[in-house]
């Protein structure tokens, strides 16, 4: 699109000519990319009256490779977002989780009924459903425009170049734009040669006619310590089937293809899913961030939020809640900064996610040694299995983040009725 600017030319003795000039889009902030942190960022940003442009290369809806769990961190997020769950096609509520320790030890770790505590939504669902709420609220998201590049030089802006749309002059970026940030390369602060810390196998499954049908499953195997597999209920009988493992230097990604089909073929796998289990489609691999406390989280009048700040659990791979709550914290720093210098919202903005993530996920970096070994697996689980039904209960809060898991570690942080909290969504659980 182009407009007309009319401007007397000295050349003509005041004759008014005409000059077609390239058309530039003035907001607040532009948010690159339309995952869950862009949109937490663009709500919270819209809801404090800052006007906000989301763009996206990919059109929605669209698929990430990811487990679809939901914690109660991620849910408490969406609720505050206002997003409904009968909006996303494919929801399911989950009220236990059952673990089988390296030994075949099971035990079920349930989750209390004041609310949501734990869910599974396939994220090509659960994206574009945020997506459109983002647009029923009146913020424009463009789908199918990718970010270019970024002029960072100007003192009070900076200039967004945007495919297939043009300039946009913003006074901050929020960069939802993934492990590969875009944005972050363009702005010179990756982290040479970083590959994430986690690497996640994914694959959905049909004709589910054992227990997986209705239970959540994690299976810590001896041969993925630290990490595990994990069969995730969905609707119909079906499952979100996949696996995590650390980089740990020795596996190789060319080998997990090979780990995958000999995990599916395990009894104890087999017996959970039932023998006609029916692979849907493809599997997809991607490497998973988690690096936050050690990650450059700004530059300049950018900030970055979600798998761009290397925001996932460091223990568990689980990274939506993380992208949520950073994107909400980046909105709440431009907003409360106001006409300062931008200086002062990156400033708050690193402040809030040292506050909130820094401690928990140095935790979990001592939590996931123990489970290392096979024998630290074990222990944890017989641990838990005999902690008796209140011990597993808020075992299961703690592993679904409901509570810091550095809690210990920060007293502040407790509080009357720590383990009393409600879920998410408890008005519509009754």
């Amino acid at each position: 699109m182009h407009r007309f600017r009319f401007r007397v030319s000295t050349r003509s003795l005041g004759t008014v000519t005409a000059e077609s000039t390239p058309s530039v889009r003035e907001c607040d902030v532009v948010v690159v990319g339309a995952g869950p942190a862009g949109v937490a960022a663009a709500i919270t940003l819209s809801r404090a009256g800052r006007s906000v442009l989301v763009i996206d290369k990919a059109r929605f809806p669209r698929d990430k490779c990811c487990g679809d769990g939901l914690t109660t961190l991620a849910l408490r997020e969406l609720d505050a977002l206002g997003l409904d769950p009968d909006t996303v096609d494919g929801w399911y509520d989950v009220a236990a989780a059952h673990l089988r320790s390296p030994s075949g030890r099971e035990v079920v770790v349930p989750l209390p009924e004041t609310g949501r505590y734990a869910a599974v939504a396939p994220r090509m669902s659960l994206d574009a459903a945020l997506v459109d709420l983002a647009r029923s609220l009146g913020i424009e998201v463009l789908d199918g425009h990718g970010f270019d590049t970024i002029d960072t030089s100007p003192d009070d802006h900076v200039r967004v170049e945007v495919d297939s749309l043009g300039s946009v002059r913003a006074r901050y970026v929020v960069a939802a734009d993934g492990v590969w940030s875009p944005v972050r390369k363009a702005v010179g602060a990756t982290v040479p040669g970083y590959r994430g810390e986690w690497h996640a196998f994914r694959q959905y499954a049909r004709n589910i006619t054992g227990p997986a049908a209705e239970r959540l499953i994690v299976w810590f195997e001896p041969d993925l310590l630290p990490g595990y597999a994990w069969s995730f209920p969905l609707p119909g009988n079906r499952v979100n089937v996949g696996f995590g493992v650390l980089r740990d230097g020795e596996r190789r990604v060319q080998d997990m293809a090979d780990l995958w089909r000999d995990l599916l073929a395990r009894p104890h796998v087999v017996e959970a899913l039932g023998a006609g289990f029916e692979l849907e489609g493809r599997h997809t691999a991607w490497p998973i961030p988690a690096r936050i406390d050690e990650i450059p989280l700004t530059a300049g009048r950018v900030l970055f939020v979600g798998d761009a700040a290397a925001a996932t659990d460091v223990m568990t791979g689980e990274g939506i809640g993380q992208a949520l709550l950073t994107g909400r914290l980046a909105g709440e720093a431009i907003a409360a900064a106001g006409a300062l210098a931008p200086g002062a919202a990156c400033a708050l903005y690193e402040h809030h996610v040292a506050g909130d993530l820094f401690a928990d996920h140095r935790m979990s970096k001592r939590l996931g040694a123990v489970l290392t070994s096979e024998r630290g697996a074990r222990g944890a689980i017989r641990v838990v299995g005999a902690s008796g039904e209140w011990g597993r209960r808020n075992f299961a809060r703690w592993m679904f983040e409901d509570e810091p898991r550095a809690i210990l570690l920060t007293p502040r942080r407790w509080h009357r009725g720590l383990f009393k909290q409600p879920g998410a969504y408890r008005q519509r659980v009754g």
